[in-house]
């Protein structure tokens, strides 16, 4: 048992496992395996899964790593903006764009893809909360991380403006944090009557 947890690898690949014994067992892979519904369904949970990646790792920023860095002694530093950002930054960056693809696939496939993005009768709860993944993932991609490879030194610029792209990424990283929380509301809120 202790060779699984010593690798992720191997550790994600039994929660996979673990998860095909239970479908199996309880007949969730019966004759539905295949259909629209059955995928539906996958891509609905690929998208939650991805979704608690991006917003767990964009929570871990705001409120673990960014508050926590000034009490670091500057010596220890370097392993924060050399090892841990950049992983951190990757899984950050690629679980908002499966959040936000599986997301579009979802509403795709139920036919309502149209009707939210254009906050049509019926959909404006899970609408809105699109409107704010999308500009939230913009963020990620188009804000965030090219600031980010400034402030860790992935790209090489001077002093004042590797401060400065550090700035502009945390306060894109608060202003998506302060849209998680409407965000989150939104998806939550169109299957459960919220709006």
């Amino acid at each position: 048992m202790g060779a699984i947890f010593q690798s992720l690898g191997r550790t994600v690949l039994a929660g996979f496992v673990i998860l095909a014994v239970i479908v199996i067992a309880t007949g969730g892979a019966g004759a539905r395996a295949g259909d629209h519904a059955w995928w539906a369904f996958v891509l609905r949970w690929l998208h939650v899964l991805s979704g608690i990646m991006w917003i767990g790792l964009l929570y871990y920023f705001n409120f673990v790593q960014i508050p926590s860095m000034p009490k670091i002694p500057d010596e220890q530093k370097p392993a924060i903006g050399k090892v841990i950002a950049p992983t951190a930054l990757f899984w950050f960056r690629w679980a908002a764009l499966a959040t936000v693809v599986t997301g579009l696939l979802v509403a795709s496939m139920y036919q309502y893809l149209a009707k939210a993005l254009m906050l049509g009768e019926g959909f404006v709860a899970i609408g809105i909360g699109m409107w704010l993944a999308l500009i939230m993932a913009f963020n990620v991609w188009f804000i965030i991380w090219p600031n980010q490879k400034k402030a860790l030194g992935i790209v090489q610029v001077d002093a004042d403006a590797k401060a400065k792209a550090a700035r502009v990424a945390m306060l894109t990283s608060r202003f998506n944090t302060m849209l998680s929380i409407p965000m989150l509301f939104c998806m939550v809120a169109q299957q459960n009557g919220g709006l």
